[in-house]
């Protein structure tokens, strides 16, 4: 059982580095990953899905059913757990947010920031993405790796146009 080594987020102290026990669930999430159905979630999220505003967002989260309401699903369901994992102290906070393991959450969280209160104003539900903001938004670093993804989310979206439109 692992127990919580340095959560600095729900006032416990931070780890002076990570343990064996951080570096084998770092794996085992990253081995998650690697699911066939999870993959295509993930490559949705990364390279097909740019919603605009919360109405977008919203009518994926309510089109129960299909691929995409699945993959939003699994891939903010992964995303918030692991997350947690950190808010809690269960999970070192530096290897966490390492960008080969966190990239990702950095790209799908920056997807949903600029609308982040909107969403949750909307679906009358103030915990939406709540631990993954959390976890995004702790440190300095974080909140400037979100700026950054924010910025790259706009290039992908435009490019991810053009190539829709053959432009």
């Amino acid at each position: 059982m692992l127990m919580a080594q340095n959560s600095s987020l729900n006032g416990g102290t931070v780890a002076k580095k990570p343990t064996t026990a951080d570096a084998h669930l770092i794996l085992e999430l990253y081995d998650l990953r690697r699911e066939a159905e999870m993959r295509k979630a993930r490559a949705w999220w990364a390279g097909e899905f740019f919603p605009q505003n919360a109405d977008d967002f919203i009518k994926v989260a309510w089109a129960m059913g299909t691929p995409q309401n699945a993959w939003l699903r699994q891939v903010s369901g992964y995303w918030g757990i692991v997350a947690s994992f950190v808010n809690t102290g269960l999970l070192n906070e530096g290897l966490f947010l390492q960008p080969g393991f966190s990239g990702e959450l950095f790209l799908i969280y920056a997807k949903i920031h600029p609308f982040i209160k909107d969403l949750r104003k909307k679906l009358n539900d103030p915990n939406v993405f709540l631990e993954v903001e959390k976890a995004v938004t702790h440190t300095k670093w974080g909140r400037n790796r979100l700026q950054f993804m924010v910025s790259r989310v706009e290039v992908m979206r435009q490019r991810a146009t053009e190539a829709k439109t053959g432009s």
